[in-house]
């Protein structure tokens, strides 16, 4: 691993989002944008010095003294303000993007207004942007006021209320502001018909409005009034900004290769759509009440997921934010990895991994969506049909599981279990609606996946369910048993089980997903607790009746997000996030469990 100068990479942690429904900016708390694709998630960064320092591109502004800095969402939306303490006054950054329809969709503008709030401070800007992952060249001219950044593929234009310089790789500026006085920067990306444009403070003002109208909107729909309403709402707030509006599409994550372990080989691109993640997104967003999300999604599936038969299956487990099934994996190398931590990944080579799991979490929110949204239609009814004949023909294969491992196929309990709640979900839809169903062939699949998991999956050894068949290794992905009600979870088989993932996989109410040495997954390095475990260990102690146990445990896991209340997808051994951020999967688990341990307390 290449040594890193001290302070060139800010913590994972230390960082915020802001977004369009189309893609996202991390800020750090220092003021420095260092992650930003233009202009979809899965775009080529033209801010990444947050995988290389060096070769990445940054977008920074800031105090030029000496500074303490806090960040805060302006409250109820995603609006991200970064203020700067200093000896001779206070200033602060409100970054934010607006969310435009037609061409102003398409200029994805990024907006920063700079503004000193108390005494007089000197400001210095720089932008650096280094266009697909720091491999293409670019110019830079003035036009018109503005700075154009034109490189082949796309090309943005910065303007500013104050003087700009450049060069022919970056422009810059350095500027006093006395208290009450402001500026403001604008990066406009140029696509299409979007014709550049200077910012100036009106309309600045008008879009900072119109941007916090807008979140604060979408979140008035909300339905939850209980306990920890802050952190639901930043959570639902993270998941509305991990849309692809176009489309009604989630992506998992809005990075690339943030490394699950410093110096191992688990980087991975999560800016795709994964069917389970953004089911289970469905399925905490309609608990809220947020249906439209919900009715978006299903539109992405009908239009572009539920297509032929492929080679694993009728469904892929991820897809572009397109719909795209070719993702193609590949390193880039010229980039060093965040801290030096190579590899950094483009694309993804699990898109061609059988999971049979996504079965059951795609139809479990469909029927959820037919249940609390909208009654499906005919059409879909007939592709849920053949996804559950198809099911029913495969769920005894092996396959490569929930957590993507690269270590070969094995019979994983979680998949045997999520095939029971394909089928089950489906018989239940057609029951109540009255639709057409195989149920006795459905019926006698579901009861052999049951007996099998019942047989097979228990070990009477580790008095417990286990990973995979005939085997005795823990793993972290069963808690799901007594949330997917295939297991009473009181029943004695479930409350030992409970015990034995509490005394191995769990530490200070952090849960490990499994231990890589006991089950080996083809990878090089180990990995922190993941926070979608711990979020599924308080709803399992919750529906268990140990109230006081899930309450520590999730009042203990709050203390492990950011200063924003965001998490990345780990948490390591000293309590620093991993992995990429902020995770769909993590903040949707926290919904679940706050919404049942919520419910439970009464």
């Amino acid at each position: 691993m290449a040594e890193v100068p001290n302070g060139r990479y800010l913590p994972i942690s230390e960082h915020g989002p802001i977004g369009d429904l189309r893609t996202v900016a991390l800020v750090g708390s220092n003021g420095t944008i260092d992650w930003y694709c233009c202009p979809s998630f899965d775009a080529p960064s033209v801010f990444g010095a947050i995988l290389d320092a060096d070769r990445g591109g940054s977008f920074e502004l800031a105090a030029d003294l000496p500074v303490r800095t806090k960040q805060f969402y302006f409250p109820d939306t995603n609006v991200l303000i970064t203020r700067f303490f200093t000896e001779d006054g206070v200033g602060e950054v409100q970054d934010f993007m607006p969310l435009g329809d037609g061409v102003e969709a398409d200029r994805h503008r990024l907006i920063r207004r700079v503004m000193c709030v108390r005494g007089s401070i000197p400001f210095r800007a720089r932008v650096a942007p280094r266009f697909g992952y720091g491999l293409d060249p670019h110019t830079v001219r003035r036009h018109d006021g503005l700075i154009l950044f034109e490189s082949a593929d796309l090309s943005l234009a910065l303007s500013a209320t104050v003087a700009l310089e450049c060069d022919t790789v970056d422009a810059w500026a350095e500027f006093t502001l006395a208290e009450g006085q402001s500026a403001v920067f604008a990066l406009d990306g140029l696509n299409g018909n979007v014709v550049p444009r200077g910012c100036p403070h009106d309309e600045a003002e008008q879009q900072f409005t119109a941007t916090v109208a807008f979140w604060r909107r979408w979140l008035s729909a909300s339905r939850y009034r209980g306990r920890w309403r802050e952190m639901v709402h930043r959570s639902a707030l993270t998941l509305k900004l991990l849309t692809y509006a176009p489309t009604g599409a989630i992506v998992a994550a809005p990075t690339t290769s943030l490394p699950e372990q410093l110096g191992g080989e688990r980087n991975w691109d999560y800016r795709y759509v994964w069917l389970r993640d953004a089911a289970f997104c469905v399925y905490a967003l309609l608990r809220l009440g947020f249906t439209g999300e919900a009715t978006a999604f299903m539109n992405f599936l009908t239009t572009r997921c539920m297509r032929d038969d492929g080679p694993s299956g009728p469904l892929q487990i991820m897809y572009g934010i397109d719909g795209r099934t070719e993702l193609p994996e590949h390193t880039l190398d010229h980039l060093a990895g965040y801290q030096g931590a190579a590899p950094v990944r483009v694309g993804n080579a699990a898109v061609n991994q059988l999971q049979l799991d996504i079965y059951g979490a795609l139809i479990d929110s469909i029927y959820l969506y037919d249940k609390w949204g909208q009654p499906i239609s005919s059409d879909l009814w007939e592709r849920v049909y053949a996804l559950v004949d198809w099911v029913c023909d495969h769920w005894d294969q092996a396959d490569e599981g929930i957590w993507e491992t690269r270590g070969g196929r094995k019979n994983y309990l979680y998949s045997r279990l999520m095939c029971w709640v394909a089928i089950e979900r489906a018989m239940r839809m057609a029951r109540r609606r009255g639709l057409p169903a195989d149920l006795s062939r459905w019926g006698r699949a579901r009861d052999a996946i049951y007996r099998q998991i019942m047989r097979r999956g228990w070990s009477a050894a580790r008095q417990a369910f286990v990973q995979h068949e005939d085997d005795d290794v823990l793993d972290a992905a069963v808690l799901m048993m007594p949330m997917a009600k295939f297991i009473s979870p009181t029943d004695p088989k479930w409350l030992a089980t409970l015990d034995a993932l509490t005394a191995e996989l769990v530490s200070d109410s952090l849960v490990y997903r499994y231990d890589a040495k006991a089950s080996p997954d083809g990878l090089r390095g180990e990995e922190g607790t993941f926070s979608l475990s711990s979020f599924w260990y308080v709803e399992a102690l919750t529906r268990a009746g140990r109230l006081d146990e899930a309450r520590l445990a999730f009042e203990k896991m709050l203390t492990y997000a950011n200063h924003l209340g965001l998490y990345a997808e780990e948490i390591s051994h000293t309590g620093e996030q991993q992995g990429n951020f902020p995770q769909a999967f993590t903040h949707l688990a926290l919904i679940s469990a706050a919404f049942s341990l919520d419910r439970a307390l009464g």
